[in-house]
């Protein structure tokens, strides 16, 4: 799941969010990251922003995780960055281990611009998170979700995004009401080495965006030494993707 939470002011309905969407990760925008709380419900913070109001977090499910090491990034500055959040950090990365089958995860926060910079400001600030995404975590299967600030006029991000060697997908439906008719996508998402099955919309809650909710498996190669490879069959060729759900 991932969330903008409004200048934290959705933080409040985390735990029951969590409880009834009970996801293995979540990632989170706009938040404070000196009152993030540790845990909601079973899910563990792995890694907060702290010089901001509107930080960046990333929670996961220790029953389906062990968290490594993460990082965050200031990515290249629009006017609003420089004079109203001096040094604001813009992506949040968190890599992760599955415990049952030792696959590894690379999991980012997001959070670009808003609508007063450029979409092309934004697509160099996209372009940045990929390429550190790419950078830390090279083949691993990588998920980055979040608050992407790009309403309109897409083509050129999804180029961008494909030739970077990431798929991008929206949710089932707008993210973000400007009023009861009028609506967009804000928040998506970029992956690779993953199979993106659903990305749907969440009710609206306490913030003005819509929370969105990634139904993904892992997509592996069978032959690989894990017990999902072990599960996939004797007469499965080794050319078949395996599949582990998150």
């Amino acid at each position: 799941m991932s969330y903008n939470l409004r200048r934290h002011a959705a933080t409040a309905e985390l735990l029951e969010l969590v409880a009834r969407h009970p996801v293995d990760a979540l990632t989170l925008q706009e938040g404070d990251g000196v009152r993030m709380p540790e845990e909601i419900g079973d899910l563990k913070l792995a890694s907060a922003t702290y010089k901001s109001e509107l930080g960046l977090a990333i929670y996961y499910r220790p029953e389906r995780f062990t968290a490594l090491d993460s990082h965050a990034f200031s990515l290249q500055r629009a006017l609003h960055d420089r004079v109203l959040l001096p040094g604001i950090e813009r992506l949040l990365t968190t890599r992760l281990v599955d415990v049952n089958t030792g696959q590894d995860l690379q999991l980012a926060s997001f959070h670009a611009s808003p609508l007063s910079a450029t979409n092309l400001m934004r697509r160099r600030q996209i372009a940045g998170a990929l390429n550190h995404l790419s950078e830390l975590s090279g083949d691993v299967p990588t998920l980055m979700a979040g608050d992407f600030n790009y309403p309109l006029l897409r083509n050129k991000l999804i180029k961008q995004v494909e030739d970077a060697g990431y798929s991008l997908s929206l949710s089932d439906g707008p993210t973000y009401f400007y009023t009861k008719s009028i609506a967009y996508h804000f928040d998506f998402l970029t992956s690779k080495g993953l199979d993106i099955q659903l990305v749907e919309t969440l009710p609206q809650g306490l913030s003005d965006h819509r929370p969105i909710l990634v139904t993904t498996e892992i997509l592996k190669r069978a032959g690989l030494d894990s017990p999902a490879a072990s599960r996939s069959g004797d007469d499965q060729s080794p050319h078949d993707p395996v599949l582990d759900e998150v």
